[in-house]
């Protein structure tokens, strides 16, 4: 299943450098011909982190 703006996810911590897995709402869902599919998150904080699919779990 495909991620939607909008959507609630959580992003890896190898992703964020982070202790913990980060918690956001999907604000963008990039098809890149490179890299695959690229998703964007924003946490409460109004942190933005971005990276491929394998790194991001649906909540």
């Amino acid at each position: 299943m495909e991620p939607k703006v909008g959507d609630r996810m959580k992003a890896n911590p190898q992703l964020t450098g982070l202790d913990n897995w980060v918690e956001g709402q999907v604000i963008d869902v990039e098809h890149n011909p490179f890299t695959g599919l690229v998703i964007s998150i924003k946490d409460q904080l109004g942190r933005i982190f971005f990276g491929q699919v394998k790194y991001f779990q649906m909540v």
